[in-house]
């Protein structure tokens, strides 16, 4: 890990791609590492016949032809850098300013042999530079704009390790604790290289609040102390002058501004950032002489002249710039999206130049765009869609763009949603009521969650104006991932700030100048009573229907006229006067959830009709989610499969009854005899590995596409084969007659539009799918989930407070969120809220000027909130919106008879509305006096949702390395999994959760294949990538930890590895209490590494709380409750008391013979093992009788008390870990593959009909999905 890991393009020591094996002769060899300007396609190529599917694909590994090249910069010795022929000269200059002995230089050009390099030009490009050349650092003169850039840069650096930025959630800082709890690195270089001899210094005694069955929950631990963090002083004030501008004479000088420093010495300074340099000038704060002091200490960098002025600015600097160095590079790069801490402890606030000018200037373009204008988002958003992507470099340069203009346009959307809120941007129709208000700022549009003009009066009014917005970004997404070329969607985010929602989005050219009658040329504006089609829409619109499930339907307009549609109507197109076709209004792309929504006439199914629905909800806009519609088609293609075995064989589509193998050419995927061609259907482009492989690895979705995609032959077909498939196609609802394909139509139910007579028969079966679709819903899916009641509570408690804050002034703001959290969460009876002394003043001047904030009303009826109140609402809210009972009148209540904590309830209220609040112990419990005071709400930070683009060629080689690890093929997996590692550093930066998860898996990887180090150093990225882009105790992080810690255990780092696990176990003790089933997994764990360091007591309490959960949460049969057992027995024999041990392996042994049977090898073991320890009891009985017989004359055999040996702690945390190593000699292994490529090349040609078993190693790592 050092500095190549901080430039852009992801570091890429090896560069696969796949071919299929017969062309691989045929491949061009290719230089280069992950990054995309490599010439020619990284394809799998298309032109065999139909059979060329089946064929193993092969890896071809190109190694990357990185050089070295010699760096002289002034003042230091020449040393050597790594790089690649890809990257550009820019990000040299990046290592450069990251470097210890050359960070304070920003201003300078890289030259070879005199000529200097264009900063944009590729190395490769480079004529004459070559290994070993040499690059000089020439310092160049400053503009005003350099000289801002150095400033800013300095600041960075003097705030290199203060995480101030990371408590206050600006420029994607975020918090990261990992290094304090395995005191640095872990890597080769890390401090942590003693073996064996650590056992005898290890103290592993946990904290007393994450033993089993304590009840204290502390807050303070979720941030600990990092001694890291302390300040260096460097520089007590670094800040504009207050002679800024220099005047005409003095720019006349050279003069570009004035800063004004104190040093830690006190000594007063004032400096002229020049042309030339940096120098101390005469000014005092009231007296300007810009002439040069004496000595003026010109210098080109102010680290060089800060040194020679001040030797505590010397000394610090240098001493900060070390810890800066040593930190683990993912401590420090950016994430692509902020992440907010609910907690922070009380910072001292410190004069920071830069941050003041960020507040103070409109920090719209910011200097690194386009100075002076502001970006024109909607142009940037469209325009890196219409990137090529013919081939595989093309397509991660479009991916990086599209994923790079995202990010920037969710953080500018973010920062105007607050400002819109605060007060600070002037609405466009200044003389509506607040309400009404829209603003554009930064060339984006922000309108207010509220219903105006009763637009959505007949969907549920405010309450349907809320959850459009959410329901358009899905839209948005789904419209996005589908990625139709020539059609486009707006730049779309939805932020919930102070109780408000506010929706961003680009601006499409021209729509401010027209009416939006005279604009909307598909679609309809009032919700179907007039509505309009175009035939370049329903082109479009027609390729995504397929992929999104929508059925193209017809609906009449207020002529009574048919107008064909192939989205809801609400969809409404308009051409930009950039004659790009766009779409919006999105709210209604899935069809609506009619388990909440009433029609009369209609009736559900009885399953769902006995569970109470359908119920009214508050408003009409609930719809089924996009994964559950696919989840639905899978269940009914997978209901066909069972239903007509005889008919539907799994892997060819349909048979007839009569034949078995007549007919099954006739469904391949074959139009006469022409195999159709992959790659561009529906508009999507296939990834590297082509449809075959991507689809390969979701089960179930093979089949169903293939069945899908199949047409009946047209000539000399069976008729009966035709037959078959007609009634399948009927059975599953599928629109057409030759294909399993089932759409919905998003306009079913919707109030308003109707439908032609003649499509009444189509009508009633696209109603009936829906009510299929509703029922699957209440009797397949929801069964699944586990909502807890925390879950449930904190959300109506979300949706008081945003219209509780509403009413609130920004000076009440503290105030009013202390109160709320009182009567939320704390057992003091009589919680009354503080008005700020100055309230009825600033009431009074309110009331003359008119209230621009949204809002107003009364700003002081939430004072008279009480707790009782407070809860009578949430319990009112959980039953109207929920359906369900809450029989409670107060918090204590709901803690005692719900088994909830307030701890927690208090984090999940701050992460869902944005409170940041101050770390420190509070006392909910105590009835004299409130747990909360004004004092201790330090921020409130926006929620923000929006959409996240996907790298989708790395997706696919990421799925593609499950797919071969599942088979067993763990080399080419781990080949694929790096590659996917390499193309996601390429498309996201090096900080991504997809990343993250990609880490994981190679980690996890490396362990099986016996690369213990590897996994180490993988596996701490992952963590301090998902503290860092998650979250610090983000669920995810969590388990990240505990993957960590079995990698130390491993690596024979005892005490780091307890430490991690006491860390993850505290985490979920806050996150959700000990009553989780995961809990019994991490009890296990940290109970098998106690055993193995030889404390046994310690040990007991926490494979005994393992054994309790397993059995609560899995039934007192399940094998988990077998392992537990036998882990518990280990103990107890280590201890020597064999009765217990045998009371546990009995339970064990139980188990095993009722679930697996006598002759299973875990039964045997278990059986073995009753033997040993039967064998030891009676022995240690022997003795004590001896003992007893003849006194301290007894001739005793000593009795063996092992400790356990690591190798066999090692082996049980395997087990438990789901990790499972396959004993095999290379020739057995060759030996199983060739048995597993047999096995797929039947399944394909359709003569293996059983399913295979689960893939050899259980490896439950997925992306996660928004």
């Amino acid at each position: 890990m050092g500095e190549k890991d901080l430039r852009s393009k992801g570091h890429s020591p090896l560069f696969f791609f796949l071919v299929p094996s017969e062309h691989s002769t045929e491949t061009a060899v290719m230089n280069g590492g992950g990054a995309p300007e490599h010439t020619g396609e990284l394809e799998p190529r298309q032109d065999g016949d139909a059979g060329d599917d089946s064929n193993e694909q092969e890896v071809i590994v190109i190694q990357d032809t990185g050089f070295n090249v010699k760096i002289q910069a002034p003042g230091t010795e020449p040393f050597d850098l790594q790089v690649s022929p890809q990257e550009m000269v820019q990000e040299i200059h990046q290592v450069l300013m990251d470097r210890e002995d050359t960070c304070h230089r920003t201003c300078f050009s890289l030259q070879l042999d005199g000529n200097v390099l264009d900063n944009f030009a590729e190395l490769k490009s480079i004529e004459g530079l070559q290994e070993g050349s040499q690059l000089k650092v020439v310092e160049e003169p400053y503009t005003v704009r350099e000289a801002r850039i150095h400033v800013r840069h300095i600041r960075d650096l003097l705030k290199s390790l203060d995480p101030s930025d990371a408590y206050n959630g600006v420029d994607c800082n975020s918090l990261s604790f990992l290094s304090i709890f395995t005191e640095g690195d872990l890597g080769d270089s890390g401090r942590r290289k003693k073996k064996g001899s650590e056992l005898e210094q290890i103290d592993c005694t946990p904290p007393e609040h994450i033993l089993p069955g304590s009840k204290e929950r502390p807050l303070m631990p979720l941030q600990p102390p990092n001694n890291d963090w302390k300040p260096m002083q460097c520089l007590k004030v670094l800040t504009m002058s207050g002679w800024n501008p220099p005047p005409g004479n003095r720019k006349m000088h050279g003069d570009l501004m004035y800063l004004y420093m104190v040093t830690v010495e006190e000594r007063h300074i004032s400096v002229t950032a020049s042309s030339r340099g940096f120098y101390l000038n005469q000014s005092t704060t009231y007296t300007f002489n810009p002439k040069p002091a004496n000595p003026s200490f010109l210098s080109h960098s102010l680290v060089e002249l800060l040194s020679q002025i001040s030797p505590a600015f010397k000394k610090n600097f240098s001493a900060l710039q070390k810890k800066r160095v040593q930190r683990h590079p993912f401590e420090r790069i950016a994430t692509p999206f902020q992440v907010y801490s609910w907690t922070a402890p009380q910072v001292d606030h410190a004069m920071d130049c830069v941050r003041a000018e960020d507040a103070y200037t409109s920090r719209l373009g910011y200097e690194e765009h386009i100075p002076g204008q502001t970006r024109d988002w909607n142009e940037e958003l469209q325009t890196t869609r219409e990137l090529a992507r013919k081939n595989l470099p093309e397509r991660l340069l479009r991916e990086r763009a599209i994923f790079k203009v995202h990010s920037d346009f969710a953080a500018a959307a973010t920062r105007g949603a607050m400002a819109v809120i605060d007060g600070n941007v002037m609405a466009i129709n200044p003389g509506e009521e607040t309400r009404m208000q829209m603003f554009i700022w930064n060339n984006i549009f922000f309108s207010l969650g509220f219903d105006v003009r009763d637009h959505y009066r007949e969907l549920g009014g405010d309450a349907a104006a809320h959850a459009a917005p959410t329901n358009d970004l899905n839209g948005v997404r789904a419209y996005g991932a589908v990625d139709v070329e020539g059609l486009y969607t707006l730049g779309t985010v939805v932020v919930d700030y102070r109780g408000y929602r506010v929706t961003a989005q680009s601006i499409i050219p021209g729509i401010l100048e027209r009416e939006q009658e005279q604009s909307v040329i598909y679609g309809s504006i009032d919700f179907g009573k007039t509505v309009v089609s175009h035939s370049k829409y329903l082109e479009l619109l027609d390729k995504t229907s397929r992929p999104l499930k929508v059925q193209r339907h017809d609906v009449l307009n207020e002529k009574d006229e048919a107008v064909q549609l192939c989205s809801s109507v609400e969809c409404k197109g308009i051409i930009g006067n950039d004659g790009r076709h766009y779409i919006l209004d999105l709210l209604r792309t899935f069809p609506p959830d009619l388990n909440f929504l009433p029609v009369e006439g209609e009736e559900l199914p009885p399953e769902t009709q006995k569970q109470g629905f359908p119920r009214l909800h508050r408003h009409r806009l609930a719809c089924l989610r996009q994964e559950l519609i696919e989840a639905f088609v899978e269940h009914r293609w997978g209901t066909i499969n069972r239903q007509d075995a005889p008919q539907v064989d799994q892997t060819n589509g349909v048979e007839s009854p009569s034949t078995t193998t007549a007919t099954e050419d006739s469904l391949e995927p074959v139009v006469n005899g022409v195999s159709e061609p992959e790659g561009t259907q529906n508009g999507q482009v296939e990834g590297p590995l082509g449809g075959k492989e991507a689809d390969e690895t979701i089960p179930g979705l093979a089949q169903a596409k293939e069945l899908a995609e199949s047409l009946v032959a047209e000539d000399g077909s069976d008729p009966k084969s035709r037959e078959v498939v007609l009634n399948a196609c009927k059975a599953v609802g599928s629109i057409s007659n030759t294909s399993f394909d089932i759409r919905f139509n998003p306009d079913l139910f919707s109030p308003g539009v109707r439908f032609p007579e003649e499509s009444t028969d189509d009508i009633q079966k696209q109603k009936q799918l829906l009510k299929d679709a509703a029922a699957f819903v209440v009797s397949c899916q929801v069964p699944s989930l586990r909502i807890g009641i925390c879950e449930l509570i904190t959300r109506c408690a979300k949706h008081f407070f945003k219209t509780y804050l509403q009413g609130v002034e920004l000076s009440a703001l503290s105030a009013a969120v202390s109160h709320f959290l009182n009567c939320f969460l704390s057992s003091f009876p009589d919680a009354v809220a503080h008005l700020p002394p100055d309230e009825l003043v600033s009431r009074r001047k309110n009331r003359k000027r008119r209230n621009r904030v949204p809002g107003g009303g009364d700003n002081t009826a939430w004072a008279s909130l009480t707790p009782s109140e407070l809860w009578k609402s949430i319990a009112a809210e959980a039953q109207s919106y929920y359906h369900f009972t809450l029989q409670c009148e107060g918090v204590d209540q709901v803690v005692e008879k719900h088994g909830l904590q307030k701890i927690t309830l208090l984090r999940e209220i701050s992460i869902k509305t944005g409170i940041q609040i101050l770390i420190k112990e509070y006392n909910f419990d105590s009835r004299h006096k409130p747990a909360f005071t004004e004092e201790d709400i330090l921020n409130i930070f926006p929620v923000v949702k929006h959409v996240n683009p996907k790298a989708s060629d790395a997706f696919h080689f990421f799925q593609s390395g499950q797919a071969k690890v599942q088979q067993g093929f763990l080399k080419e997996g781990c080949e694929l999994i790096n590659e996917a590692l390499n193309l996601f550093n390429n498309v996201y930066g090096a900080m991504h959760v997809e990343i993250c998860a990609c880490l994981r898996l190679l980690a996890r990887l490396n362990y099986i294949m016996g690369d213990h180090q590897e996994a180490l150093s993988n596996q701490q990225k992952a963590v301090l990538m998902s503290e860092r882009a998650l979250g610090i105790e983000h669920p995810n992080t969590i388990q990240e930890y505990m993957h960590l810690a079995l990698y130390c255990f491993a690596n024979g780092q005892l005490s780091t590895a307890l430490k991690l696990l006491y860390r993850a176990r505290y985490l979920m003790l806050m996150v959700c209490g000990e009553d989780h089933p995961e809990m019994a997994l991490l009890d296990s764990n940290i109970g098998l590494v106690l055993h193995g360091v030889m404390e046994y007591e310690l040990s007991l309490r926490f494979l005994e709380n393992a054994l309790t959960i397993n059995t609560k949460y899995h039934g007192s049969r399940s094998l988990k409750v077998a392992l537990s057992n036998h882990l518990v027995a280990r103990v107890y024999e280590s201890k020597a008391e064999f009765r217990s041990a045998l009371q546990h392996e009995k339970e064990g042994y139980t188990i095993y013979k009722n679930q697996v049977g006598e002759a299973h090898e875990k039964t045997k073991e278990s059986s073995e093992y009753l033997k040993y320890l039967t064998q030891q009891a009676v022995a240690l009985q022997r003795t004590m009788n001896e003992i007893y017989k003849n006194g301290s004359n007894a001739s005793i055999t000593p009795l063996k008390f092992t400790a356990p040996s690591m190798a066999s702690v090692l082996e049980q945390l395997n087990i438990i870990n789901g990790i499972i190593f396959i004993p095999l000699s290379q020739k057995d292994l060759e030996t199983l593959k060739a048995e597993v490529q047999r096995r797929q090349q039947l399944q394909e040609s359709g003569k293996f009909e059983e399913q295979t078993a689960d893939g050899l190693l259980e490896l439950d790592d997925k992306i996660p999905i928004d």
